[in-house]
């Protein structure tokens, strides 16, 4: 789940930031406690072969991408790596040396972006949903399951009430799943340091915003740049940012555009890694396999 910005840059309908230090959260106690595979197994044993944990993060940021992060367990999955935990609960460095750690756990895995330009034109949900399939369509395995945090499901396709599923995969959500199951867990930290080192590299090519420091949130020295130069190609400028004029609606047609474009040489990036957007130079997003 991603980490949260302040009030004035986040939208309308984006949930409230998670509570903050290591003591129990309301209705879950949790947030101390070590991720495990009790909730993926339950799925294993009901006949699925391969569960996927999902995660999002930077969905209250106002520059960069949105990010998707997918971990997938099977049968033979061994119990996660010593010190898992939700990306937030850790330290940067914590996470940094975790991550090689889970990628080499995770049968399969992968982290995709959605850019803020296609937040501005599809509206976060959807670049959400975006960046989610085009983490699993990077993953060279299809999983049967889905373990998505929280209680919505943003990445189904939407189908009339009463239509068949289309989607390969079957959804299931949960509460507090980043904190509870180790392959949502696993991905959180994967989508963490991946964009985390996309909005570093952003850092470095401009250093007006401080992005390497807050990534792309709404940090007091992210604001005050936003108020003295104004927002980028890079911020997602149909939010309301502090300080500047919203950007005006993003057309209709724009809108309604499908998430995915057929299978061909107009198929958008698997990474989200839109030119005109993120650099040309960031490495694409990662989509190994575990040995």
């Amino acid at each position: 789940m991603s980490e949260a910005g302040a009030a004035p840059g986040r939208p309308a309908a984006q949930r409230p930031a998670p509570s903050r230090g290591g003591a129990p959260s309301r209705g879950g106690g949790t947030r101390g406690a070590t991720p495990t595979l009790r909730a993926e197994r339950a799925l294993l044993r009901e006949g699925h072969l391969l569960v996927a944990g999902v995660d999002e993060v930077g969905r209250g940021a106002l520059a960069g991408p949105v990010s998707v992060g997918v971990a997938v367990v099977d049968a033979a999955t061994r119990t996660a790596p010593a010190g898992l935990r939700d990306s937030k609960l850790l330290a940067p460095e914590a996470r940094e040396a975790l991550a090689p750690r889970l990628r080499r756990w995770a049968p399969a895995h992968a982290v995709g972006h959605a850019s803020a330009g296609e937040v501005d034109a599809l509206g976060i949900v959807r670049a959400l949903r975006l960046a989610g399939r085009r983490a699993l369509e990077q993953l060279g395995v299809v999983p049967d399951v889905v373990l998505l945090d929280g209680s919505h499901d943003w990445l189904s396709t939407p189908v009339p009430r009463g239509g068949a599923r289309t989607d390969p995969w079957l959804v299931r959500t949960q509460v507090k799943a980043d904190l509870r199951c180790a392959a949502v867990a696993a991905a959180s930290v994967l989508a963490k340091t991946e964009r985390d080192a996309l909005l570093r590299d952003l850092g470095a090519r401009d250093e007006r915003y401080g992005w390497s420091g807050n990534k792309g949130y709404s940090a007091p020295d992210h604001l005050a740049a936003l108020r003295r130069h104004g927002p980028c190609v890079h911020h997602r400028r149909s939010w309301r940012l502090p300080g500047c004029q919203p950007a005006p609606a993003v057309a209709a047609a724009l809108a309604e555009l499908p998430l995915q474009a057929p299978a061909g040489r107009d198929r958008p990036p698997a990474s989200g890694r839109m030119d005109g957007d993120l650099p040309v130079a960031v490495p694409a997003p990662s989509a190994r396999k575990g040995p």
